[in-house]
This record gives structure tokens, sequence and C-alpha cells, in this order.
């Protein structure tokens, strides 16, 4: 985790994700996904660029299986963006940072 990315679980998962008033980028993950691992350094490029603009947050599905199932997320790494506390856009696979940063600025002007 960089110090621009908030870990996410079951506990604190509707405190800092439903409950923002920005948008957030939700990233499902697991230590053993190899996908994931690659897209992490974007992850952490797109957080502290939009620090202050948005949250993002990294939920590992190992340890927060109940999100992950709420969510249907069956394939990793998965994004969600949430905007007033509600999924506005999910993308699967490793995606590129400007698709990310698209995404997040759409949200962020309304």
């Amino acid at each position: 985790m960089s110090e621009f990315t908030v870990d996410v679980t079951d506990d604190n998962f509707e405190s800092i994700v439903i409950n923002s008033d920005k948008p957030v980028l939700v990233d499902f993950w697991a230590e053993w996904c190899g996908p994931c691992k690659m897209l992490t350094p974007t992850i952490e490029s797109v957080a502290e660029d939009f620090q202050g603009k948005s949250v993002v947050v990294k939920v590992n599905v190992d340890n927060a299986p109940g999100i992950a199932t709420k969510y249907g997320i069956r394939s990793i790494p998965s994004l969600l963006f949430f905007n007033n506390g509600k999924v506005s856009e999910q993308r699967v696979g490793a995606i590129s940072k400007d698709e990310i940063t698209s995404l997040l600025n759409q949200l962020i002007e309304g």
C-alpha cells in the first residue's frame, strides 16, 4: 500500500467508500494475482494525482470476501468507481492509467 491509497475491509468499507463525499476508485486485488501486481503502480500513481479530489482504496478479496461477494467480483483486478455511494462504472482487468483518469475526471466534473 502506498501513502495515497487506503486498505479497506468489511469493517470500514461503508464509512470510507459509501459515505465518501468524493468519487472513490476501489481496486479489488489479491497477493497471488499477477495482473493485480502489474496494475498496482498505476493505481498508486492515480491515487497520488487525484489526492484531495477523489479517494483511492484497495480491497484484498482474500481478506474482505464479503465486499467482493456483495459487488459480484468474479475476476481480479476489478475496478469499481463509486459516486455518491453507488457504483457508476466497473472495469475488469489491467486497464490504462488514461482510462482510469478519464473515468475519475468524469465523476469529479459531474
